[in-house]
């Protein structure tokens, strides 16, 4: 494991009994979360790119490793991962100088992993 996957984890079990707890909540949340990343004026790609910043921004680990499976799942590119994680550098300082790096390595981790399952596949485009 790496970086993204030992973050989602460590999270599944917490998350899996706050789930269990507040189901509406997190009902609620997926309905916001799909509308949110669902194909608009946007693709699915860019807004994942956005979330990823986002995450790096406001420091959230698990964002983080959310978006950076995100971003890979739909074709980032590890440069697009790196330009948009350098546009949180630029709008959130010195502490994404820390969460950046933690992000570009979640993001290659996952990148890997898609571009690996994408060589062992004959259906992948």
């Amino acid at each position: 494991m790496g970086y993204g996957k030992d973050v989602q984890q460590e999270l599944r079990a917490p998350a899996r009994a706050l789930r269990h707890a507040i189901p509406q909540v997190y009902e609620s949340f997926g309905q916001l979360y799909a509308a949110s990343l669902a194909p608009g004026a946007l693709d699915a790609k860019t807004k994942e790119l956005i979330g990823l910043a986002i995450a790096v921004s406001t420091q959230c680990d698990g964002c983080i490793a959310t978006h950076a499976r995100g971003a890979a799942e739909q074709g980032s590119t590890p440069q697009e991962a790196a330009e948009a994680i350098g546009v949180a550098i630029m709008m959130a300082g010195g502490p994404a100088t820390v969460y950046g790096p933690r992000a570009f390595a979640a993001f290659n981790e996952f990148h890997a992993e898609r571009a690996s399952n994408d060589e062992n596949d004959p259906a992948a485009p």
